[in-house]
Order: C-alpha cells, then sequence, then structure tokens
C-alpha cells in the first residue's frame, strides 16, 4: 500500500465512520515499533506502522485508522481525546476501531531449566551462581533466548 493509498483510505474512513472530513495528512512511519499508529497534536497529522498492513492485512489497519481517527477528531472539537477519557471511549466503542494495537515484535526471553525440570523465563538475564529456582530452591541451568507462544 502507497502512502496516497493511505491518504486516500484515511479519507474515506474519516467521513463514512466519523461524518467528519480528513484535512491533515496520513503517512506511512517505520520508525514506529510496537504502536499501530500516532496522533500528533501540534500539526494534527496521523502516522501509522507499517507492519501492521504487512503482519496482519488491511482489516486490522482500518481499526487502526478509527483508532486515530478518533483521537483526532475529539482533539479538534475541544473534547477528551485522551484514551482515559469517556468521550474517547464511546467514540472508539461506536465506530469499531482498535483499543489496544495487534503485537508488533515478538518478545524473546532468557530460558533457564532448574535441576529438577522446571522453566523459567526472564526478559534480562541472571546470574545462575546467585539465583536458584523460586519453586523447588533447585540449581539454574541457562537454555538460550527462546520466544514465548501466545495463548
Amino acid at each position: 500500500m502507497t502512502e496516497q493509498e493511505l491518504q486516500q483510505l484515511v479519507e474515506k474512513i474519516s467521513l463514512e465512520s466519523f461524518k467528519r472530513p480528513f484535512l491533515h495528512q496520513a503517512v506511512f512511519n517505520r520508525r514506529l515499533k510496537t504502536t499501530g499508529g500516532r496522533y500528533h497534536l501540534n500539526d494534527h497529522h496521523l502516522d501509522f506502522n507499517p507492519l501492521v498492513v504487512e503482519k496482519y492485512g488491511q482489516p486490522e489497519l482500518v481499526s487502526v485508522i478509527k483508532h486515530e481517527l478518533c483521537h483526532y477528531h475529539l482533539h479538534l472539537t475541544g473534547r477528551g481525546y485522551q484514551h482515559r477519557d469517556a468521550d474517547f471511549k464511546k467514540l472508539l466503542a461506536q465506530t469499531g476501531g482498535a483499543r489496544y494495537a495487534p503485537p508488533l515484535v515478538e518478545k524473546s526471553y532468557h530460558c533457564y531449566c532448574c535441576e529438577h525440570g522446571h522453566e523459567i523465563l526472564r526478559q534480562r538475564k541472571i546470574n545462575t551462581k546467585c539465583y536458584v529456582c523460586g519453586i523447588c530452591r533447585g540449581v539454574l541451568h541457562y537454555q538460550g533466548l527462546k520466544k514465548r507462544k501466545r495463548k
């Protein structure tokens, strides 16, 4: 999807879902890592993460666009545009936007196994000479990096 197609899609969704025109710029921003999109308060343009389209397709992008347009339209009309505001939550529910961005990067964890077979996953590497298993007090052995499986 090109940036021109993105701009047209944002304008179309704005008119259909919010009954208001989108008068600013929508662009892809590859520097976004964990968020699906971003609304800029100072100049009112929208940034979107291209990984949303690549990993999840256009339907997920549409829900992220609706989320960012909620911030956009509420801010321009002077109502509560932050995630915690009731106006934002209500408009997001009405339009069917995504409350949270989908996971875009997979985290990897340091895997340790104790002498009794318990597996422990940690974000930071630990010194196995100073720490023991929290379940059985057994000696820990480093297994390497591992990705956690989603439920």
